[in-house]
């Protein structure tokens, strides 16, 4: 692609105002090899060599040497690095040499599953295995061949969710296949953070628990984009210590990474042009160009509506790339989602609007180019969806469009930070109380607990077990702890996806039809009544939400507007953990109880945001224990804030928005992951308050590097907001879209002079 003709033809388009901020010309770069310390097999060394596979990158080599030495392992190298062969060959080696040798493949959609099956039986059969040697075994797979899967697979290809629910609880049907596991492969493990992560450390603890009772201690090869801390994160999912390998030897074609700042649309400098009709206009250039082109949403509804418009448009000038064109989403059914990856693949398409369902390695084929409307919360996604445009050696473009945003902007105003900053840390934790009695309840079913499973689950296995036995959902006898007879197989109730419980259905009145899935934690905020609702570019309007069946109904609609919730959050100190100070005051970490009322919803215009209207909701209020971070704040400021007249409740609300924003900087996670809370006088403390809390029942991790990186958020939170060109405040510095009261108040000014006294000298 020639990259710099079409930036140029941009430019000179009449839509064009000076919005490319920077543009990082990243240089390709040819490949090192490296040798193997033992020789493979002669037959898989064949095989490979036929399939050009030969030499190996040097990253590949370094992770298939400590593989075969028994060392865990995790490589973590960017997009199109061959990070499959460095799990493959030490995988196929193994089982080569040892015929009873099994391997358990694990990935985080059913589509990345499907995509590596295909790829090992092109590979690999029929020179060296038969096609039912590999299979993938998850929720599609039919009751008629799960048998044969056990008994004759010997690389089965699943996913965290299904060994969790299908394998773990019927250990004793696969005990032939647990007593010969040799590998547990996870790849795209940066993807396993959060809740996802920490549960998965638990279900992963629950396999080498039941491998263990068979007489087998698995090795674990696991894969990842790059991260901050890869170690850390493999010994947290496992419980074991492992070989980081990150000398990528891959070859990179040459990226033009383009900044582009939507303009300012009035006189204030408040607001800009609306990142997604960015997206829709050069989404639709390259497809009149016939690029083929992948453009990335934050979220389901923005992904339907940038498809929407681009359709629309295309449909106005070149009516058959209108056809060309299609969104892809978690909560479409399995086979919408597989058609789509086929035609994206085969050429079929030239176009995709995705959310980051896409941002995993499929193969969907070369492309030109990717879009990102919006930062995509951590550099390390932005790395990966970047990635998937010029996956070989030809040169690429990506566009990475600001959002209103403090996160986005600062990015927008400092690319050095972006290009030259370490990755982020991604955080699990384990130990967190609800998802830990989750797993204890899950093992207690497979095998009783006993005293000795501290090895697997912490020094947090007696608290939580004790409270799980007090409960009366364990009994104790003999030294073991058993389920108690009340409890039937506790793994269907577990969603290890989220700690908010079972999903809503979502159902098309008109015809009766499931439409998609909704996870219950956000419900209250996408399928109330009233909300408006996109699914495949198509409107519904929410007609009732059913909280006893978990069930909403909607109508398709025609609508101009889309809808907003409005939220009331109160904050309850639990303990506090850990304190620290810094210059001026103290800094503490603890648990907390956070209460979220949704209170009614707003109409908002769909091109202007104007406001159509407001109406009230009856729905019950949402509390869960969590962990915060809270700080307090100068005397001298407080005075002086009070002396120049100043709103002070608007400054630390205004301080809170910012620095909740500024913090995914800091930590792998999302701007929903986190909450806040701000007020002139907690009744806990008895003083002024900036909370910052985990968004999840018992916390993941992120109030607590918030609490250690406290004086560096403080510090990019103030240039953040000084340097907004706004002079009120804006979204792009001190409102927040999540704001439940309508953002306010705030006080630009005053938030500074906070942010400047917590930092004085």
């Amino acid at each position: 692609m020639d990259t710099s003709s079409f930036l140029s033809y941009l430019v000179s388009q009449p839509t064009y105002h000076e919005q490319i901020a920077h543009i990082e010309h990243i240089r390709s770069h040819e490949a090192r090899f490296a040798e193997l310390e033992k020789p493979l097999l002669p037959e898989l060394e064949d095989c490979l060599k036929n399939h050009n596979f030969l030499p190996l990158y040097t990253h590949q080599a370094e992770a298939v040497n400590h593989a075969l030495n028994g060392k865990n392992v995790i490589v973590v190298t960017p997009s199109a690095s061959g990070k499959s062969l460095c799990y493959n060959i030490p995988t196929l080696q193994t089982i080569l040499t040892s015929p009873e040798g099994r391997a358990l493949y694990l990935f985080p959609t059913k589509a990345l599953a499907q995509d590596q099956l295909r790829a090992l039986r092109e590979n690999f059969c029929p020179d060296l295995f038969k096609g039912d040697d590999f299979a993938t075994f998850d929720g599609d797979t039919p009751a008629s061949e799960r048998g044969d899967i056990r008994k004759n697979a010997r690389i089965i290809l699943s996913n965290p969710d299904m060994l969790h629910i299908g394998i773990l609880p019927n250990h004793q049907q696969w005990s032939r296949f647990l007593r010969s596991l040799k590998y547990v492969v996870i790849d795209e493990a940066h993807t396993y953070r959060g809740v996802f992560g920490s549960h998965l450390a638990g279900v992963l603890r629950r396999l080498r628990r039941l491998c263990q009772l068979y007489g087998a201690a698995p090795q674990f090869i696991l894969c990842s984009a790059t991260i901050a801390n890869p170690r850390e994160l493999a010994e947290e999912l496992t419980g074991l210590p492992f070989e980081v390998v990150d000398n990528d030897g891959a070859p990179h074609g040459g990226k033009d990474f383009v900044f582009w700042n939507p303009p300012l649309i009035d006189d204030g400098k408040t607001a800009r042009r609306s990142a997604n009709s960015e997206a829709t206009n050069i989404f639709a250039e390259l497809l009149e160009q016939n690029i083929r082109t992948l453009t990335f949403a934050n979220t389901r509804r923005l992904t339907e509506l940038i498809y929407t418009y681009t359709r629309d448009k295309l449909g106005a000038i070149k009516p058959a790339l209108a056809k060309r064109i299609k969104p892809y989403r978690a909560g479409y059914l399995a086979e919408d989602r597989r058609q789509i990856e086929r035609d994206l693949f085969s050429g079929k398409l030239l176009g995709v609007v995705a959310t980051n369902a896409l941002e995993l390695g499929i193969d969907i084929g070369d492309l030109d180019a990717t879009i990102l409307t919006g930062y995509p919360g951590s550099i390390a996604s932005t790395w990966q969806q970047a990635g998937r445009s010029g996956r070989g050696k030809q040169q690429s473009l990506s566009f990475l469009i600001g959002r209103d945003g403090p996160l986005d902007q600062y990015f927008m105003r400092h690319p050095d930070f972006f290009f030259q900053k370490n990755f982020e840390n991604a955080l699990v934790n384990p130990e967190n109380p609800y998802i830990l009695r989750a797993h204890l309840l899950c093992a207690a079913w497979e095998m009783p607990l006993t005293e000795t499973d501290e090895r697997y689950f912490g020094k947090a296995l007696a608290k939580e077990r004790d409270e799980l036995t007090a409960r009366g959902v364990l009994k104790e006898r003999r030294g073991k702890w058993f389920l108690s007879a009340s409890i039937s197989y506790p793994a269907q109730d577990i969603n290890i996806r989220s700690t908010s419980g079972e999903n809503y259905s979502l159902i098309d009145t008109s015809t009766g039809a499931l439409l998609e899935t909704v996870e219950s934690g956000i419900a209250f905020f996408q399928i109330h009544p009233g909300a408006v609702y996109l699914h495949q570019g198509e409107t519904y309007l929410i007609t009732k939400l059913d909280l006893a069946t978990h069930t909403a109904y909607c109508n398709p609609a025609q609508t101009n507007y889309y809808t907003q919730t409005k939220e009331l959050t109160d904050l309850h100190i639990l303990s506090t953990l850990r304190t620290k100070e810094t210059k001026h005051v103290k800094v503490y970490l603890g648990e907390v109880e956070v209460t979220t009322s949704v209170l009614g919803y707003k109409r908002k215009a769909q091109f202007t945001d104007e406001n159509l209207g407001e109406e009230a909701l009856e729905l019950p209020p949402y509390t869960f224990q969590t962990m915060a971070l809270w700080f307090d704040l100068p005397e001298r400021t407080i005075a002086r804030i009070n002396s120049e007249q100043l709103d002070f409740a608007g400054a630390l609300h205004a301080a809170e928005h910012a620095a909740i924003g500024i913090l995914p900087l800091f930590a792998l996670c999302d701007r929903n992951d986190i909450g806040g809370v701000s007020t002139v006088f907690h009744s806990d403390t008895g003083k002024p308050q900036i909370f910052i809390h985990d968004g999840h029942p018992g916390g993941v991790g992120i109030a607590e590097k918030g609490f250690e990186l406290i004086e560096q958020l403080w510090q990019v939170t103030l240039e953040t907001i000084k340097e907004c060109p706004c002079q009120e405040g804006c979204p792009s510095c001190i409102q927040s879209p999540k704001c439940g009261n309508n953002n306010k108040p705030l006080d630009k000014k005053a938030a500074r002079i906070l942010l400047e006294g917590l930092l004085a000298k």
